[in-house]
């Protein structure tokens, strides 16, 4: 899609002093920020169903975050959110399912009811992912993150019509590479632990996903990944 070809211009997070935004005004917007792995997933969805100029993103400063945004907009005080024909929906889960099913562009669901069913199985298990590797951090890292790995190795060989877990692109792929993306940086550089090594499968995955400018768009300077991973998960041991 020509629109993907396009650097978009990313507006400044907003902070505790940023004017309050009139919410319900005809536009539509994704709170998001954009180191957040779980907002990210609902940016990769927009940017690639060409969504630029119909999704305005609205970035915050989560550690200086509007006081308004938790009053008037996401009572959570979470990201992210999607402001849309009156409503404010959260989620990422939810919002990729929503956006794909509620805006132009090319589905990011496959017709195959076959497919649908794994990829339903597969969204059920990305809090059992994360979780199994947050874990194992402090713990015998490798050896107790390695089966969530080896569980996406063997849904990749699922299907092969295409490199992705449903053959092609689709919601499951958005859903895990923002965690996949981070856990192989600070796995790698801080265990020396490369995921991708005896994985062919999601070593093929993630260089297919790095084509994607609808992705490659909101990757985020690893070594401020790094850092951050290091100070929430290390400063403690």
């Amino acid at each position: 899609m020509a629109s993907l070809a396009v650097k978009e211009h990313l507006p400044p997070p907003l902070n505790s002093s940023s004017q309050e935004i009139l919410l319900f005004d005809g536009t539509t917007r994704l709170y998001t920020c954009y180191t957040c792995p779980f907002a990210q997933r609902v940016w990769i969805t927009r940017n690639y169903k060409g969504l630029q100029d119909k999704i305005e993103l609205v970035p915050l400063n989560l550690q200086d975050r509007p006081a308004w945004y938790k009053e008037k907009v996401y009572s959570t005080n979470k990201v992210p959110a999607l402001e849309h024909n009156g409503k404010i929906i959260g989620e990422s889960l939810d919002l990729i399912k929503y956006v794909d099913s509620n805006f132009e562009g090319p589905s990011l669901v496959p017709d195959d009811p076959a497919k649908k069913k794994f990829g339903e199985e597969l969204l059920a298990y990305t809090d059992d992912f994360t979780r199994i590797v947050f874990t194992s951090f402090k713990g015998d890292t490798i050896k107790e993150a390695a089966p969530a790995f080896d569980h996406l190795e063997d849904a990749l060989h699922k299907f092969e019509d295409g490199p992705f877990f449903l053959g092609q692109f689709s919601l499951i792929d958005i859903a895990y590479i923002p965690f996949v993306e981070r856990f192989q940086i600070f796995l790698s550089k801080h265990f020396n632990y490369d995921i991708l090594a005896g994985r062919p499968k999601l070593a093929a995955w993630s260089e297919e996903i790095n084509k994607i400018e609808a992705y490659t768009q909101t990757k985020v300077d690893p070594e401020e990944l790094f850092e951050y991973y290091r100070k929430r998960f290390l400063a403690q041991q």
